[in-house]
Formats: C-alpha cells, structure tokens, sequence
C-alpha cells in the first residue's frame, strides 16, 4: 500500500481549498452580478436537486442499500409545514423542523423492518410504502380536521415579501437560503463521513456479516443515518413548497422525483461528498431543459434521459463520474507544477 507524502501532497489539499473558496466565493457572488428570475429559478432548481440527493446519499450512499421512496419525505415536510401554517399560522421556518422530525421518526419505523430486506427487495419495499402514502392523500380530504383536498392538493396563501413566513418576492432571497441549506447538509455529511458512524455505515454496507462481527451495530447505523437523512428531506419539501406556493401528492410524493434523486447520486457518485452535487449540476440542467422543450410532447423523457446516462455509467464507469474528475483534478494539479512530483513510501 502506498501513501502520499511530501509537497505532491500538500499541492493537492491547497488545491483542492482554493477550488472550494473559488466555488463558494462565485456562489455568493453571483446575485450580485445577475438579475435574470429565470437563471434564479433554474439555479434553485439545482441546488434543489444537489441538496436533496446529498441527504439520500448519507442511507443511500454510505449506508450501502437503495431508498427509492425518498420522495415520500419531502412530501411529509411539505404538507406538514403547510397544515401548520394555514391552521395555525406556524411560520414555516418552524414547521420545516416540525415536518422534519415526524419525517425522521417515519423514516425510522419504516427503516426498523425494511433493512432486514436485501437488494431489489428493499428498494420495492420502499417504492410501495412511497407510492402508499401518495394514493392515501390523493383520496382523502381531511387529516384530523385539517383540510388537505385530495387530489387537488393545497395552496399556500400569499403574504407578498414577508420573510418571517418563508414568502419572497425576489428569487434571489430562495437561492440564498437552498444554498445555505446545502452547505449545511454538505457540512454535516463531511463530519459523519470521517466519524465512526460514517465508518460503521460504509463496512455495514460492504460487509454487513463481517462489521457485525467485529462488534458494530449495523442496523442501529442504519437507523440513524436513515432519520438524518429524512429530516433534511423533508426540509428540502418544505422549501419546495415554499417556492411554488402550491403542492399536490402526484407532484411532489411521485416516484419520478425519487428515482431523480436516486439516480442523481448514482451517477454522480454514490457514497461520495462531492458526486451527489456534481449529479445534480450536470443532470438536472439537461434534464430541465428537456423537460421544458420536449415535456409536452413527450412526457416522462429526462427520465429516459437519465436512464441513458445511468447505463452508461454503469458500464463504463460504475463508481460514477467522480472517479474521472478526481483523475482529471489530479492530473491537472500534475501539469501545474510538474516539478513538485508525489513523494510515495511503502506502508507495510
């Protein structure tokens, strides 16, 4: 086994720290520059996306098993934040928490069962518990008095720029709030993934057997990156109503944006930090713009789109595209200063 020392070494970490600060600084400073509420959509859309997937990635990712269902989740914030802000008037700012936490102690009692369940099993499993819910709020009206309209769903009523109820009349407030959520979920996801959680999870997904072997409870890993993990995605429903101001079951709990989410991370970079975002930043763009010039006349097609891209990941580069961009990163920092080479000693 061999492993980096020397100056190769500290140029690929400085390198890396720059192309972070670059990233963030270009992030931040972009409502500065550009006024467009059609760019602001189409940059909250995929960062959307990018913090969806990095939350499926901490069950689906590290954990080592398929959710398909997460959509579900976000449905659950959605509605939840919603009721209570209709009802009760709860600003949705706590009721994203509220949704957030029922959606974890959801998450946990579907996931106590279905992590017994192995391969295509659990990820049907999930599908039909998602698809359940969906057929449920589609076909009643009320939840203990409250009105949810079936079918119809619900909408949002408008107060105009009234940040104290998650309402703004200019796109950029939202990009500014879907990136901080992000950074959170991404920030979050760094510190699990280099704890002994994060090491529990990826052996109890690689090898379930031999971790429980060595004394790790795999299943209570599971359960808590699966309540992390659907807290967050029911905040990201949460904002998503917020956004549009309107929600019904087919749009928000279909399985459509579940394989969306799951595919992203796949084809990205399942289990990675970085692959889910990377995902979302090349395929959400293609997908969006498929979606709007060919969506009418040919419906469900970005997901035909991302079927293509996944089978070809599948085969040619299972891992995902970070695999490539980590070489291609590592062979540009290589040219930029050939001099410094990557010192290697022998590990016995």
């Amino acid at each position: 086994m061999k492993k980096e020392t020397g100056p190769g070494r500290r140029l690929r970490i400085e390198g890396k720290t720059w192309l972070i600060v670059i990233v963030i600084v270009t992030l931040l400073a972009l409502p500065l520059f550009i006024r467009s509420v059609t760019f602001f959509q189409f940059m909250i859309l995929i960062l959307w996306y990018a913090y969806l997937t990095t939350s499926w990635n901490l069950v689906g990712g590290f954990a080592g098993v398929l959710p398909l269902g997460h959509a579900a989740f976000a449905g659950i914030g959605a509605y939840t934040s919603s009721v209570l802000f209709i009802h009760y008037g709860l600003t949705p700012w706590a009721g994203m928490v509220v949704g957030g936490l029922l959606a974890a102690i959801v998450g946990v009692i579907i996931g106590a069962p279905t992590f017994k369940l192995r391969g295509a099993y659990f990820a049907l499993a999930t599908i039909a518990i998602s698809e359940g819910l969906r057929v449920i709020l589609e076909n009643i009206q009320k939840i203990g008095g409250f009105e949810i309209n079936g079918a119809r769903g619900i909408l949002l009523p408008l107060k105009g720029h009234s940040p104290i109820d998650f309402q703004f009349l200019d796109k950029r407030y939202y990009y500014y709030v879907i990136l901080a959520m992000l950074a959170v979920i991404f920030i979050i996801t760094y510190r699990i993934a280099r704890s002994k959680l994060g090491y529990y999870l990826t052996a109890g997904g690689e090898e379930k057997e031999g971790a429980e072997a060595l004394g790790v409870n795999v299943a209570k890993c599971k359960l808590i990156a699966m309540a992390i993990s659907t807290f967050f995605t029911a905040m990201g429903g949460t904002f998503y109503m917020q956004l549009v101001h309107y929600i019904y079951p087919r749009g928000i709990l279909s399985l459509d944006l579940s394989f969306e989410i799951a595919f992203i991370a796949i084809i990205g970079g399942r289990g990675t930090l970085i692959g889910p975002i990377i995902g979302a930043v090349l395929l959400v763009p293609a997908a969006e713009l498929t979606r709007t010039y060919l969506g009418g006349s040919y419906e469900g097609v970005h997901l035909m789109l991302y079927g293509a891209v996944l089978m070809a990941v599948m085969l040619f580069r299972p891992r995902g595209l970070m695999e490539p961009l980590e070489a291609f990163y590592r062979w540009g920092i290589q040219k930029l200063a050939p001099e410094q080479s990557v010192a290697t000693d022998e590990v016995k």
